[in-house]
């Protein structure tokens, strides 16, 4: 009789290993926090009565870098565009940036507004610059030049009333085919290097033909006060 037992028990140890197909589910993985990113907008208000803007440039960038240094010369970029009012290559100059450009030319009294992001909320150290030619000169620029942004909390806002520069790097002899404007439709670009000294300074202002500038395409209409523009800094993010 004790070996019709062995079935039974083997049966019974069989049962007993046996999970019945049940698994442990796996640990879920934590959620992730979002991210905010810093977000910001730019505006820009053209102040002068015949000078449109040239397409805006607005870069985030470091604190090592500028659009320009008073005293010294010009960029590259910024040559390119003060002559001509195009922002690429200057864009291009500031490759770690993050950078936006203006769809169109910022008319006498209109204006333009930009929106930039950071990624991460981390903006200690970031600057702000904005750069544009004042089409109808030779080239003059204005914007903000490397403003610190880095404290500013959601919601803030910072306001300035913006000059005219002279990038030097082209005679302000107003010229027929010299200025790219709707005042003359000339060139943009001339590498040459002929203005009185190869430095950045402050801009004396246009002369004009009604001046007695004989030779000048530009007209009173033309000339300009500082500030040239008026620009707004607001922390969105």
């Amino acid at each position: 009789m004790r070996y019709l037992y062995l079935p039974l028990i083997a049966s019974v140890l069989v049962a007993c290993g046996d999970s019945g197909g049940i698994t442990t589910p796996p640990v879920p993985e934590p959620t992730p926090a979002p991210v905010t990113n810093a977000g910001y907008e730019v505006s820009v208000v053209n102040l002068t009565i015949g000078q449109p803007l040239s397409p805006v440039a607005v870069m985030l960038h470091e604190d090592s870098q500028c659009v320009f240094t008073i005293g010294q010369p010009a960029s590259a970029g910024l040559e390119l565009l003060a002559e001509g009012g195009d922002n690429g290559e200057l864009l291009n100059e500031f490759s770690d940036a993050v950078t936006a450009s203006g769809e169109a030319p910022v008319g006498p009294g209109a204006s333009d507004m930009l929106s930039l992001e950071i990624e991460g909320d981390d903006t200690s150290g970031v600057r702000l610059s904005v750069a544009t030619m004042l089409v109808n000169t030779n080239d003059a620029i204005t914007g903000l030049n490397s403003i610190d942004i880095s404290q500013m909390a959601v919601g803030d806002s910072l306001s300035f009333s913006a000059i005219a520069y002279d990038a030097g790097t082209e005679a302000n002899s107003e010229a027929a085919g010299t200025i790219p404007g709707p005042a003359d439709g000339g060139e943009g670009l001339n590498s040459a290097r002929d203005d009185l000294a190869d430095q950045v300074t402050m801009h004396a202002g246009v002369v004009t033909a009604d001046d007695g500038l004989t030779g000048s395409v530009l007209n009173q209409n033309h000339r300009f006060d500082n500030p040239v523009a008026r620009l707004r800094i607001t922390r969105t993010q």
